[in-house]
């Protein structure tokens, strides 16, 4: 990721249509931290009691995410290598870029087969064949509050698998008549 961070900032840029700056800044910097941070966990001893908890130190723990960002994939990739469960990355439809690039690099780093797999398409018909898979054991979402519900009634059909859900629309912000205006302006700008 480091090596090819500005490649990374400029499509999280294009898709996402963030400057480039604020791309660079906060979204593949902190990517890249968050993957490093993870990657420490390895050397943890909360690692082996997360393993513990999940059973066999061998099993895997399949994960879907229907990312919007490269920092919201860093988020569930890297806890999710870290500790031992394999993914199934498909990123919207709408906003792939970033993830497509990614899944190259991963490919390139060699990481062991199976452990990464990455599908594209679109919600309907590929994260719906997901979401009710019954081998997978968790979905980790993002995006519409619409598709969360079906996902919530899909997996309840299912297996039950466990469902983390980031839903809802952005930043709303509640602004009293003695705010400062310039000060809600600002911190909701740098919240979304």
């Amino acid at each position: 990721m480091e090596e090819h961070q500005q490649e990374l900032t400029a499509l999280e840029a294009l898709d996402n249509g963030k400057s480039f700056t604020w791309a660079m800044d906060v979204d593949t910097t902190f990517a890249i931290d968050t993957i490093r941070y993870y990657a420490g966990w390895l050397t943890r001893s909360m690692v082996k009691w997360w393993r513990w908890t999940r059973g066999n130190v061998n099993s895997l723990t399949p994960v879907m995410n229907q990312s919007v960002s490269l920092l919201m994939m860093s988020w569930k990739l890297g806890p999710s290598l870290a500790t031992g469960s394999c993914i199934v990355m498909k990123p919207s439809e709408s906003t792939p870029l970033p993830a497509i690039h990614m899944s190259k690099l991963i490919h390139e780093a060699r990481f062991p087969p199976r452990t990464f797999n990455f599908l594209t398409g679109y919600g309907d018909i590929v994260g719906a064949a997901i979401s009710s898979h019954m081998k997978i054991d968790k979905i980790a979402f993002t995006g519409s509050t619409l598709v969360g519900r079906k996902i919530m009634e899909v997996t309840a059909k299912s297996n039950l698998k466990d469902i983390t859900l980031e839903v809802g629309g952005k930043s709303r912000n509640i602004t009293f008549n003695d705010a400062d205006v310039d000060q809600v302006v600002s911190w909701a700008a740098h919240a979304i």
